[in-house]
């Protein structure tokens, strides 16, 4: 199994737009939707299976039964989320609570557990390819536990034993760590403006710490050729491969509306993307 990981650095480069038109070109029978914050590979790929749900649990919170609670505020002096809510009686916010578990430790009535909560839901579509993806629950913390069990569901799957491709989430923080853990190569998909250089930057550095086989690509190129050379030369000089360059194209647009990937009917983002995929599967 080969592992091949498309991140960006930052939202809306086209990262999932460029994982569709592999997955197509590469004819791949396992890929994963990894952006478990806002996952949407799947609305380009058609499914004709309804996936297998199951519950995700992350960090648990903290309950306070208020028949024990006496009301000496221990736990709301020591926890340093402020989480606990002074109203009427003490209570916790879901939302605020982390799941240290320190409360229930000061609490010297017993009047607080830890219970599992529900962080998300992990998704597998498995018909002639297989599918992993998940949803995370609005509010929760645990992204990049997630994405390791998105990860773990393609594992020991028989259809994922060749080219496997990983839709990434954006950024550098939990979830792309956890991302990266792994894999075999990472594409970055690069945008021609300062922050889209500052955090190309960035996430070839996260990848470096990992040791892991980088290369780049620029999407919507045309749109400022200046900083398109400018991302070129930095490759050049960090001794990175640069795999090609993808128009700006309407077509792409009316595609992606109509859940279909760029390599699915003729245009110029089309034919730079096969491109890139014959570059990038040359290195990996």
């Amino acid at each position: 199994m080969k592992q091949l990981l498309i991140l960006s650095g930052k939202g809306g480069t086209g990262k999932t737009t460029v994982a569709g038109g592999f997955i197509q070109l590469s004819q791949a029978k396992a890929f994963a939707d990894c952006d478990v914050d806002a996952p949407n590979l799947h609305l380009v790929l058609s499914h004709t299976v309804s996936p297998k749900i199951t519950d995700y649990f992350g960090l648990p919170k903290a309950i306070i039964d208020t028949k024990k609670c006496v009301g000496c505020d221990l736990c709301r002096s020591h926890c340093r989320f402020d989480a606990i809510i002074v109203e009427e009686i003490y209570r916790v916010d879901y939302y605020g609570c982390e799941g240290c578990g320190v409360c229930q430790l000061v609490c010297p009535e017993d009047a607080i557990r830890m219970e599992p909560a529900k962080a998300g839901d992990l998704m597998l579509y498995r018909e002639e390819h297989v599918f992993s993806t998940a949803q995370l629950k609005m509010g929760s913390g645990t992204s990049g536990m997630l994405v390791t069990e998105v990860k773990k569901q393609l594992q020991n799957d028989p259809l994922a034993n060749g080219l496997v491709i990983i839709d990434g989430s954006p950024g550098i923080g939990c979830p792309v760590i956890a991302s990266i853990s792994g894999v075999d190569m990472v594409l970055v998909v690069a945008e021609p403006s300062l922050s889209g250089i500052s955090d190309m930057v960035r996430i070839l550095a996260t990848a470096r710490k990992f040791d892991t086989k980088t290369v780049v690509c620029v999407n919507k190129h045309d749109a400022h050729p200046e900083n398109t050379a400018r991302i070129e030369t930095y490759c050049k000089e960090h001794e990175i491969p640069f795999v090609g360059k993808i128009p700006y194209d309407p077509l792409a647009v009316s595609a992606i509306n109509a859940g279909k990937t760029i390599v699915d009917q003729t245009c110029p983002s089309g034919e730079a993307l096969k491109s890139i995929f014959q570059q990038t599967l040359s290195h990996l």
